[in-house]
């Protein structure tokens, strides 16, 4: 099985994953958001397919808790305030990167809201197949990467070095790694 059938699939968290890298000084901070759920709905013309997503901005976790506190707070995420991340993709491009991928490659472009700001966003994902699972269910798996300017999105904190340096780098480095269940197909994995 290697078809996309048009129908609505929902984002299994446990089997999925949302990653991110920053530049921290001289080396690359990475960090992921696990609690997160949504769904991509396939069109008949996959190109017209859509996607959805919201991310628990709380969840975030580089692996060191005093800096997620750090991140979680007005400096930075404000989660108190901005609880959820929402991505509301609209519509598919035929990427025109990739030559030597293993799959065709498409932009999923659409709409990433973070602390109420809301900005374009074009994802390079690649498809991965179609394949049953053990219990009943059909799954699908993407590759989606992006890259977005935290100041886009209001967050401004930073520490000044010598010269002109700073801490943080401003560019974010999106990856994600999707596994999709065909609604009406077994969830029990």
């Amino acid at each position: 099985m290697s078809e996309l059938e048009a129908g609505r699939w929902t984002i299994d968290p446990v089997h999925s994953e949302i990653t991110f890298t920053i530049r921290h000084l001289m080396t690359t901070v990475r960090g992921s958001f696990p609690d997160f759920g949504g769904e991509v709905v396939i069109a008949e013309d996959p190109l017209d397919s859509t996607a959805r997503a919201e991310i628990r901005m709380g969840s975030i976790d580089t692996r060191s808790p005093e800096r997620d506190e750090h991140v979680r707070s007005a400096d930075f995420l404000d989660v108190r305030r901005h609880p959820v991340m929402m991505f509301a993709g609209t519509g598919l491009e035929r990427a025109t990167v990739g030559r030597r991928a293993r799959a065709p490659r498409y932009h999923l472009v659409g709409d990433l809201t973070i602390k109420n700001v809301t900005r374009p966003v074009r994802l390079l994902t690649e498809f991965h197949g179609v394949d049953s699972d053990p219990w009943g269910g059909v799954r699908a798996g993407f590759t989606a990467t992006a890259s977005i300017s935290r100041r886009d999105f209001g967050i401004e904190f930073n520490v000044p070095l010598q010269g002109d340096r700073v801490m943080l780098g401003d560019e974010i480095a999106i990856s994600l790694e999707i596994q999709a269940l065909r609604a009406g197909t077994d969830a029990r994995a």
